[in-house]
């Protein structure tokens, strides 16, 4: 993985903190940071995809559309599926 030095201002406490709790998991300062970035980056992404998922299927009118197709589908076939 490419990795790019970025200069950010954190509290000492906060610091302190990230010091104790990467010593403590054998991890340096920059690999727990960069951990904990990329989680919440990944929360972050995924909540922005969930909520526009729910925009757009909260919408009776799409709602109902897509209820109506999977009642469709669930009537065409056997239990194991539709061969297409």
């Amino acid at each position: 993985m490419h990795t790019q030095k970025v200069a950010i201002t954190i509290p000492k406490e906060l610091v302190a903190m990230i010091d104790d709790i990467s010593k403590k998991r054998g991890l340096s300062r920059s690999r727990f940071i960069s951990m904990v970035l990329r989680e919440r980056v990944i929360s972050e992404r995924n909540r922005r995809i969930k909520d526009a998922y729910d925009r757009v299927f909260s919408d009776e009118s799409i709602r109902k559309e897509q209820l109506n197709c999977a009642k469709q589908f669930e009537g065409l076939g056997t239990d194991e599926g539709q061969e297409w």
